[in-house]
């Protein structure tokens, strides 16, 4: 792939990393400026690891482009969380409800959503950036071929191990690991998104999920940064969980990812000089409850409009101001989050009423 000129002193108005819903929101509203370059470092359609849980603001952000394909959405189509205190045995439902889509697919009817100024480039990395005053220059590679475009701004919206961030110098965020196994289905299991949290696991676990996914079941687990043997610990969860959910049958696939491990505001970074940072790039995710389909959808509609709506050299500062409330949100859940991992902060919560509760995770 070599870079085209449209008639300018940059070969695209913009180039945008990360091919999901940061990305793909960015790309749709920077095109109303011109030419846009969207890469994803993975072959595309893509394959994020990703429970595929969008919550009501999530799918506020797809009002405007239509319904979605029948054979994104998965049986049962909503589903609402519920806490689960495994060794209390206590169960609290939430109002909180999220639509159920298979995540592989709900990525690529995203794309087919791009208008056709918007040029997409799969197993693309951005190796590196050079920006000044006039504008960026962007290194990527493809297929082992390394290459350069220039830009007037560049959106990173590539994920919890942006590349675009370290490019720019800035650290990143720590991250929680993730596996989940994909199980067989011998029965139905209750049309729950259930976090459970369990104590006999150690120190090292955050807490595990289980929801219903057609004719099989996410099973994962979450644990903290620098964990060792995570596989081995996966394992003897997935144990437990089957002594008492029978339904749960062989394990058809395990993946494993990153999440973000957010836990100061300096985590949050939107962007320097002429790149703009969005979703978990620059650390917008939820730091209680790990949801990040929304943040990431109303980041990247404002760094693209921010790119679309201002002179280039403005872009970041306008951004900053428009994603200020994001960050505000972010800050609050700070102040919450060492009593809700804390053991009383989990032993507390299995006395709350359960109103209350389901009032409290709306918003988390």
């Amino acid at each position: 792939m070599t870079a085209r000129s449209t008639g300018t002193a940059y070969d695209y108005d913009t180039v945008v990393a990360g091919a999901g819903p940061a990305g793909v929101m960015a790309a749709i509203e920077a095109s109303s400026r011109g030419s846009v370059l969207l890469v994803d470092a993975s072959a595309l359609p893509r394959n994020k690891s990703c429970g595929g849980m969008l919550n009501e603001y999530a799918q506020s952000f797809l009002a405007a482009h239509g319904d979605m394909p029948d054979r994104i959405v998965l049986d049962p189509s909503h589903i609402h969380f519920r806490y689960v205190d495994w060794d209390r045995s206590i169960k609290k439902p939430t109002e909180l409800r999220f639509l159920n889509v298979d995540r592989a697919l709900f990525d690529d009817w995203l794309v087919s959503l791009l208008p056709d100024n918007v040029e997409i480039s799969g197993s693309t990395a951005v190796k590196g950036l050079q920006q000044d005053a006039d504008g960026v220059t962007v290194d990527l590679k493809n297929g082992g071929k390394p290459y350069q475009v220039t830009c007037r701004n560049l959106i990173g919206a590539d994920g919890a191990r942006s590349g675009v961030r370290r490019a720019l110098g800035v650290e990143n965020v720590s991250t929680y690991v993730t596996l989940q196994d994909f199980c067989t289905l011998k029965d139905e299991i209750e049309p729950y998104f259930d976090c459970i949290y369990m104590r006999g696991i150690g120190d090292s676990y955050a807490y595990s999920y289980v929801m219903p996914k057609g004719e099989t079941a996410i099973v994962g687990s979450v644990y903290y940064p620098h964990t060792k043997r995570p596989a081995d610990k996966q394992n003897h969860t997935l144990n437990i969980l089957r002594k008492e959910m029978p339904a749960l049958g062989d394990s058809v696939r395990r993946e494993a990812s990153v999440a973000l491990y957010v836990r100061a505001t300096a985590d949050v970074v939107p962007g320097v000089g002429r790149v703009l940072l969005a979703g978990e790039a620059g650390g917008f995710m939820s730091p209680t409850s790990g949801e990040g389909i929304s943040y990431a959808m109303n980041t990247g509609v404002l760094a693209g409009k921010a790119v679309a709506e201002n002179d280039p050299a403005d872009a970041v500062a306008a951004y900053r101001r428009a994603t200020a409330h994001v960050g505000s949100n972010i800050s609050r859940k700070l102040r919450w989050l060492p009593f809700m991992e804390s053991r009383v902060g989990k032993y507390f919560a299995g006395f709350v009423p359960t109103p209350i509760v389901s009032k409290v995770t709306k918003g988390l």
